[in-house]
């Protein structure tokens, strides 16, 4: 972002100029002006940062308002189709968490599929609620009972869910210390973090253990870690710098701007012309919703 303050105003109608109308499942084609420029692939293949997973551009989140393990898709019952129909569409990354209740539904989605076609993200629950206490174990008993309701000898990516504190990193470090050793075991492929405050993305990007991270970012400061986007720019440049993988999450603001369709059209160009977030997650609950921001994305060109 340049130094040039802009007006809320003439940022949106900057960054969504030449996008033009995009409505539920069906997209207009783009401004002359555009129409020479190399559009978005959604499929396109990342690498997360260091990591050598190389996954798609856009992936499937499973757990929004997730909760005591269930989700809006797994209340509403099309958890297990949504997901195969990501699949069949080209998405490739699916972002599970114990909370979300989502394991099982991915497994039974997914099933007679290569698991070398897809790639498992999951995130491991080790705050105060969320779900059983019993269920808080030290990281390689979860991560065995993760592989078990996956039905996979290895998970991608494991994360530590929702940290806040700025002390994380020394907080949980028998948890920090446990994924390592998976990891060295190939059990894991990579390990990170998702933060839910400034002081824990902070700490985040100075730790050298976060693999990769999710981070909540949008140009609105909507459900985000600070509400000014140009606070929380920086921290994510330094965590690209870094060789972290970045996931940006939180791009329709926790669904708060879900049919704006203006906003949703100028998060998508904003996350995606930062240039140093690797990948971005949506939670989808309907099957046209999968084809929408498709249809979205291609219109938005390569930064």
């Amino acid at each position: 972002m340049g130094k040039m303050k802009l007006t809320r105003r003439q940022f949106v109608t900057t960054v969504t100029a030449g996008a033009g109308t995009i409505i539920l499942g069906s997209v207009i084609k783009a401004s002359p002006s555009e129409s020479w420029a190399k559009m978005t692939d959604p499929f396109r293949k990342v690498t997360l940062g260091k990591t050598g997973i190389k996954t798609t551009l856009l992936g499937m989140g499973t757990g929004f308002s997730g909760y005591n393990r269930s989700s809006n898709i797994t209340r509403a019952g099309v958890a297990e189709s949504l997901i195969r129909e990501a699949y069949e569409k080209g998405i490739r990354y699916f972002d599970c968490a114990d909370s979300y209740g989502t394991h099982p539904y991915t497994r039974a989605a997914l099933k007679g599929i290569s698991r070398d076609n897809y790639t498992l993200g999951t995130k491991m629950w080790i705050s105060s609620g969320g779900i059983p206490d019993q269920d808080k174990a030290d990281a390689p008993v979860v991560i065995d009972r993760f592989r078990k309701e996956l039905n996979t000898d290895y998970i991608d990516l494991v994360q530590l869910h929702c940290m806040t504190s700025g002390e994380w990193t020394d907080q949980q470090k028998r948890f920090l210390d446990g994924l390592e050793n998976l990891k060295a075991k190939e059990i894991i492929r990579a390990h990170g973090v998702s933060v839910h405050s400034f002081e824990a993305l902070e700490a985040a990007a100075a730790s050298p253990w976060v693999d990769v991270i999710h981070v909540r970012i949008n140009p609105f400061g909507e459900s985000m870690d600070k509400k000014d986007p140009s606070l929380i720019v920086p921290v994510i440049e330094k965590m690209h710098k870094a060789g972290k993988g970045v996931i940006g999450m939180k791009l329709i603001g926790n669904g708060k701007f879900r049919n704006d369709s203006e906003k949703i059209d100028a998060s998508l160009k904003y996350v995606l012309g930062l240039g140093t977030v690797d990948m971005l997650i949506v939670g989808f609950e309907l099957p046209e919703q999968i084809d929408n921001y498709l249809g979205r994305m291609r219109k938005i060109p390569v930064a």
